[in-house]
């Protein structure tokens, strides 16, 4: 019996919120006296999978079946419950995502399992077995005891400090049945965005708002956060007025993020940009009006024109390199 852990793949490279998921994983393990499997769907090399060994993972067990290289939430929730049976595991790990969420929510049906989602600390084991998630956006935090047999968590990113360490995990194959009815829909087309990095898997994003005043002034945001490493970003008004693509909307109706850093540049913090962020590790708010609602979420400030403060914040972090 171990914590079973859905990973996600990119690339075939393990996405880094699903590295967290096994850091996370790893813990409840030693909460429970288990030790921590991981799951990985489609085609990678082994050395990838290996290097969950370094986030605590002991086990990969890998379905390398091209038919799962693109993502298919009824046929991953098939594979996972099989592989929950095979290893007679009774607390499932998965990193909260799109397909995340729906690989959960499908696969606690066919387990008949308890699921708590956002759950953002390791659970308390004393007699019970309690969960703390986020709700309402993130504005307050309920527990949740699971009393089901099996337990599924949907670890929202940040809920634990993965520390890399010098484990190796020992990959084996695992041979489900791949049922046709799970393959009815099928992935004709997939594009990418164009940015680098993800903004779901950035550690750091750098968020632009009408207080840029238009498209042609984006260049010192987009300097800076290279200067960075950073994603870019921005606010819904932003995206809608064309002057950065819908792929960067962050907020309610857009992206959610939870990255170390969120920095707003220009962006008065409508209650709807907050839902999409407040998810974030530390928020840095930049902008010319004191009173703007954003700075009453900000764990930094900085008061000033965008235009002066971004140059020299980018030269800053260039000196520092």
């Amino acid at each position: 019996m171990s914590v079973l852990i859905f990973v996600e793949l990119d690339n075939g490279s393990v996405k880094k919120t699903s590295l967290e998921a096994v850091a996370y994983g790893a813990e409840v393990a030693k909460l429970t006296g288990t030790t921590a499997t991981v799951l990985a769907l489609g085609k990678t090399e082994p050395g990838a999978l290996e290097q969950t060994g370094r986030f605590g993972a002991t086990r990969v067990l890998h379905v390398a079946d091209e038919k799962l290289t693109h993502e298919n939430s009824l046929a991953y929730a098939d594979v996972l419950a099989q592989a929950v049976q095979q290893e007679n595991s009774k607390i499932i790990i998965i990193s909260k995502s799109g397909l995340g969420d729906a690989v959960a929510a499908r696969a606690a049906a066919k387990l008949k399992a308890g699921i708590v989602s956002g759950v953002t600390e390791l659970p308390v084991i004393n007699g019970s077995f309690a969960v703390t998630r986020s709700i309402f956006t993130g504005k307050a935090f309920s527990q949740v005891d699971m009393k089901s047999d099996i337990k599924i968590l949907v670890v929202k990113k940040n809920a634990i400090e993965a520390n890399e360490g010098s484990g190796t995990a020992g990959v084996e194959g695992f041979s489900p049945v791949l049922r046709d009815s799970d393959f009815q829909a099928s992935v004709g087309q997939i594009e990418k965005a164009g940015t680098e990095l993800s903004l779901t898997e950035a550690d750091i994003i750098v968020s632009g708002g009408r207080g840029m005043k238009g498209p042609e002034n984006w260049q010192p945001l987009l300097d800076f956060a290279q200067a960075l490493g950073a994603a870019t970003g921005c606010s819904k008004p932003v995206s809608d007025l064309d002057w950065r693509p819908h792929h960067e909307h962050i907020g309610q109706t857009g992206i959610k993020v939870s990255p170390n850093l969120y920095i707003a540049c220009g962006i008065s913090g409508a209650i709807q940009h907050l839902a999409g962020v407040n998810g974030s590790k530390y928020i840095v708010v930049i902008n010319k009006d004191p009173e703007a609602p954003f700075f009453k979420a900000a764990d930094y400030g900085i008061v000033g024109d965008i235009f002066e403060v971004l140059p020299r914040l980018t030269q800053a972090v260039r000196d520092l390199k």
